[in-house]
C-alpha cells in the first residue's frame, strides 16, 4: 500500500486557523473518513502539524483523513467560543467535501490527542446541545470518538490546574465563574461511541483525566506508554486505536 504523502489544504471557515489537510485515497468507493484533533492545551504554540504522522499512516491504510487546524488561545479567535465554533464548523463541513470526494459519512470517527481528545470527545455529544450555544444543531455527527491521553473531565482538570492552569485559560476562568460554559464544553453521552486511549506512564494528561462519571465509554490502558507515544504511529497506543477505528 501506498505511503506518499498527499494531501490538500482546504478553508473551512473565515477566521486565520479554519483550515485543514485533507488526504483523500484514489478510490471510486465512499472510504471512511478520520477527523483528526491535535493537542496543546488548546493554546497556539502548537498546530496540526502534530498530527501529521498519523494522517499519513491512516491515508496508507485507506482512510480519508481531515486533519483540522483550529483557533487557539493566544490567537484573536481562539479560546471560547471560538475553539469549539472552529470544530464543530470543520466537521461539519466533511457534508460539502462529499459533493466532490468519495466519503462516508455514515463512518466518521473523531480522533485527538490531549486537549484535541476533549474537542473530539465534545464533537460526539454536540446532538444534546440547545439551539444557539457553540456546536448546536451538528450537520456531521460522528459514531466513533476516541480520546488520547485526552483532557475528558474540565472540572477535575481546572481544579488540579493541569498544563498551568490550561482549562481556566480555556473557558475564561472556572466553573463557579463560568457555569454555563463548562457545561457546553463538557463532553456527554451523546450519539457516538466513546473510546479512551491512555497511558499508565503519561505524567502530562493522567488517565484518571481521561474519564468522566456519566461518560458510556470504553478505555484502553497502555502500559508503561506516556503521553506523545499517542502521535507515534510506531506505539501501541497508535495501534490500539487502528484496532477500533471501522475497516477500509
Amino acid at each position: 500500500m501506498s505511503t506518499a504523502v498527499e494531501f490538500e489544504q482546504i478553508a473551512y471557515g473565515q477566521d486565520a486557523s479554519t483550515y485543514g489537510h485533507f488526504w483523500i485515497p484514489a478510490t471510486d468507493e465512499p472510504v471512511p473518513v478520520v477527523v483528526l484533533v491535535h493537542g496543546g492545551f488548546w493554546k497556539r504554540a502548537f498546530s496540526s502539524d502534530l498530527m501529521e504522522p498519523l494522517a499519513a499512516d491512516l491515508y496508507a491504510n485507506g482512510y480519508a483523513v481531515w486533519n483540522i487546524e483550529y483557533g487557539r488561545v493566544g490567537e484573536a479567535k481562539g479560546g471560547w467560543p471560538h475553539t469549539l465554533e472552529h470544530v464543530a464548523a470543520a466537521i461539519d463541513y466533511l457534508a460539502e467535501l462529499e459533493s466532490t470526494y468519495y466519503l462516508d459519512l455514515d463512518r466518521v470517527s473523531v480522533v485527538g490527542h490531549s486537549a484535541g481528545g476533549h474537542l473530539a470527545l465534545w464533537s460526539g455529544s454536540r446532538n444534546l446541545l440547545p439551539e444557539g450555544v457553540p456546536g448546536a444543531k451538528p450537520i456531521v455527527e460522528p459514531k466513533l470518538v476516541i480520546g488520547q491521553g485526552s483532557v475528558s473531565d474540565l472540572y477535575a482538570g481546572a481544579a488540579d490546574r493541569i498544563g498551568n492552569g490550561a482549562v481556566l485559560d480555556f473557558l475564561g476562568g472556572t466553573s463557579d465563574e463560568w457555569p454555563e460554559r463548562y457545561e457546553i464544553a463538557q463532553p456527554k453521552q451523546g450519539s457516538a461511541e466513546v473510546v479512551v486511549v491512555s497511558g499508565t506512564a503519561d505524567d502530562i494528561v493522567a488517565p484518571k483525566y481521561s474519564l468522566r462519571a456519566g461518560l458510556d465509554l470504553a478505555e484502553v490502558l497502555i502500559e508503561g506508554e506516556d503521553h506523545f507515544a499517542h502521535i507515534d504511529p510506531s506505539s501501541q497506543s497508535w495501534a490500539a486505536v487502528l484496532k477500533i477505528l471501522p475497516n477500509t
